[in-house]
């Protein structure tokens, strides 16, 4: 089995807050996080297909392909938006890693025709990332934000 990855970056930003919860227990788990009106992170995510390659073209996944489908199903929906706000796919999720992970692979599995999507690195700091290998796992959606990340 050969494993392919391509990284991408964007940069965008979120609130980590949940809106069944009270201030107190908002600030208490997310912390800084939590901030009423977001923070910023520039975000890295590798996506790996992994498979034999292909006896013609000797490529698992042809790359220009893997990039233009990364940009289309998902950076382009991402970068410099505030990812509670801005993003249709995450209304009501709360925008952790881990959730961004398992929602980039909702996007993309279903366009991989070529190989097999293997893993999902979502990458918040240079010290902090998340794998997301496809495992069975449901996003939960929590009451939505209004445009000034209040819950409604």
């Amino acid at each position: 089995m050969v494993y392919v990855t391509r990284r991408a970056h964007f940069s965008a930003s979120h609130r980590l807050y949940n809106p069944n919860f009270s201030d107190e227990q908002n600030e208490a788990i997310f912390d800084k996080c939590n901030n009423p009106n977001g923070h910023g992170h520039n975000y890295v995510v590798e996506v790996t297909v992994k498979g034999i390659p292909d006896r013609q073209t000797g490529y698992v996944i042809d790359l220009k392909e893997l990039a233009r489908l990364l940009d289309r199903e998902v950076i382009d929906k991402v970068d410099h938006k505030h990812l509670n706000l801005d993003v249709d796919f995450l209304q009501g999720i709360i925008p952790t890693a881990e959730n961004l992970a398992i929602a980039f692979w909702g996007l993309l599995q279903p366009h991989i025709s070529s190989g097999e999507l293997h893993s999902i690195k979502v990458y918040e700091s240079e010290n902090n990332f998340v794998e997301y290998l496809g495992e069975p796992v449901s996003l939960i959606r929590h009451g939505l934000l209004n445009n000034k990340g209040v819950a409604v």
